[in-house]
């Protein structure tokens, strides 16, 4: 029932034009300022509030400072095909956003950064099991998790559980495995990379899959320019939006070649 829903979405969106892959073009150009404003209501504010129920309020800048490392978890339901799959795409992305970000991040054991991909019946056993491989994290930390509204395809929680509130230490994603294979892709890049630290979505964000329209699927130029700018070492974890403001005026001007 869920993958007949979930296809009929995905079938409507492409047919309204939603969903691009192209990363954008001619058709949406954004300049520096617009970069900043942008970096600014995703990386300073939250999506959600704590347990992740209602919108979330201004905050400081987080990010990793330790190693990213990814473990992928399927339901026992996932067949071997979409398993395979979505290992090689996880793994491709991560590489990507390990060049991007200049900052440590692979599929690797010993993972702090766990992605649940599972069916409705096998979520809660995965949680449960993620729940334990990762300090700082509880089964009550991650019922939001497992109590998924049907219109809500993937999620991802990110925890500081060390002296840093603002440095993250683990991060637990759940991807629906009922989403077609392009649904399923935007949640990898989504999710992820919210987990790195671009916690929240904003409507003027162009083009750029931080915005609920859904009018881009995969990660854009934008996206990965907002991904430098949060692990740019001029940045610390912990400044407030007003404290960056002078530097990432700076460093979205190098990142569109405009005047500094």
């Amino acid at each position: 029932m869920l993958r007949s829903y979930f296809n009929d979405i995905q079938k409507t969106q492409l047919s309204q034009g939603l969903m691009r892959s192209d990363g954008g073009g001619h058709d949406t150009p954004f300049t520096a300022d617009m970069l900043a404003r942008n970096f600014e209501q995703i990386a300073f504010y939250n999506e959600y509030n704590a347990t992740l129920t209602g919108r979330g309020e201004k905050t400081t800048m987080r990010r990793w400072e330790k190693p990213v490392r990814i473990e992928i978890m399927f339901g026992e339901s996932v067949p071997p095909s979409e398993r395979k799959s979505d290992t090689s795409a996880i793994k491709a992305y991560t590489r990507r956003l390990a060049k991007v970000t200049q900052h440590p991040i692979s599929v690797a054991g010993s993972a702090n950064f766990i992605v649940i991909v599972a069916n409705e019946d096998d979520r809660s056993a995965l949680l449960a099991k993620a729940a334990k491989r990762l300090p700082g994290v509880t089964t009550e930390s991650l019922k939001a998790l497992n109590d998924l509204r049907r219109d809500t395809y993937c999620i991802v929680a990110a925890y500081a559980g060390g002296v840093d509130p603002n440095s993250y230490t683990a991060a637990v994603a759940v991807i629906r495995a009922e989403n077609p294979s392009l649904m399923r892709m935007s949640c990898i890049h989504e999710e992820i990379a919210q987990g790195l630290g671009l916690a929240n979505d904003s409507p003027t964000a162009r083009p750029s899959i931080f915005n609920d329209d859904d009018e881009f699927a995969l990660l854009t130029k934008h996206d990965e320019m907002l991904l430098k700018m949060l692990y740019d070492p001029r940045l610390q974890a912990g400044m407030s939006a007003e404290e960056a403001a002078p530097l990432t005026r700076i460093i979205t001007r190098e990142l569109t070649g405009g005047p500094v």
